[in-house]
């Protein structure tokens, strides 16, 4: 790292003081260090002030990955067509927010400047409160009776799948993104049990109309996301299918 013009910082939300104090000192003069965090004012909190005056700290977060984890886990079309989120401070030096920038569009990435508060509840919503809701979904199937766990695996459909990939992802990670993010996603985790609680009334009630009008609604979100084009992959033979792009050598990050 000692002579490196730009670092980048792949390690849990939870590491960046200690990291901090470690590469501080190491820093040539000019150097720019961006990191692949899933949560941000944390990090700028813990990590910023060991960043020498001499040079710039973008915090930054690809959008991108699945459950599995480490640099063994890459996969060349990764970034492709994938949000990477910069949430710079005013002041930070705009050549260094170029650099980060380009470095991120030579993988493919589309970019986009954040307020790092504003990322962490956005992130709150689309990524940190659907993994824990996978997390426990999956825990409660693990408590079940061994007859019913074990028809519960045997017979899983597609949503109860999905769960439990997301529910393998590095335990160490998930910890300390909830443990750094707690204030946005006991937020969004509010208003999710408020809506959560309206939708098993309706469900008592016998409200067809509620659960209709509720699913009609979510629904077309999903058709959103796929005209954003953060749903579909190339498949072999050029052919665009729906979904996160199979790996077939080895697995993605996360």
């Amino acid at each position: 790292m000692i002579g490196a013009d730009l670092v980048v910082l792949c390690v849990p939300v939870g590491a960046f003081a200690e990291i901090g104090q470690v590469i501080g000192p190491a820093l040539k003069p000019g150097a720019v260090v961006t990191d692949t965090g899933s949560v941000k004012q944390s990090i700028i909190d813990s990590f910023q002030e060991w960043v020498p005056e001499s040079c710039s700290f973008v915090p930054g977060h690809p959008i991108a990955g699945t459950e599995h984890s480490g640099p063994e886990s890459g996969f060349a079309e990764l970034f492709e067509n994938r949000w990477c989120i910069l949430t710079p401070s005013p002041d930070t030096n705009i050549k260094a927010v170029e650099a980060v920038t380009k470095f991120w569009e030579a993988f493919g990435s589309r970019i986009e400047i954040m307020d790092p508060q504003h990322h962490d509840l956005v992130l709150a919503i689309t990524s940190h409160l659907p993994h824990l809701i996978a997390y426990t979904i999956v825990g409660t199937a693990d408590e079940l009776g061994d007859d019913i766990k074990s028809e519960v695996i045997k017979f899983s459909a597609s949503g109860f799948r999905d769960f439990t990939r997301i529910a393998a992802s590095n335990p160490v990670m998930w910890r300390d993104v909830f443990l750094n993010n707690k204030d946005a996603v006991l937020e969004v985790l509010q208003r999710f049990t408020e809506d959560l609680t309206a939708l098993q009334k309706s469900i008592r009630r016998g409200d067809g109309k509620y659960l209709f009008d509720t699913f009609t609604k979510t629904r077309s979100i999903r058709h959103e996301i796929i005209d954003q084009g953060q749903a579909d992959y190339k498949a072999p033979g050029g052919v665009v299918q729906e979904g996160t792009p199979p790996v077939v050598a080895k697995p993605a990050t996360e």
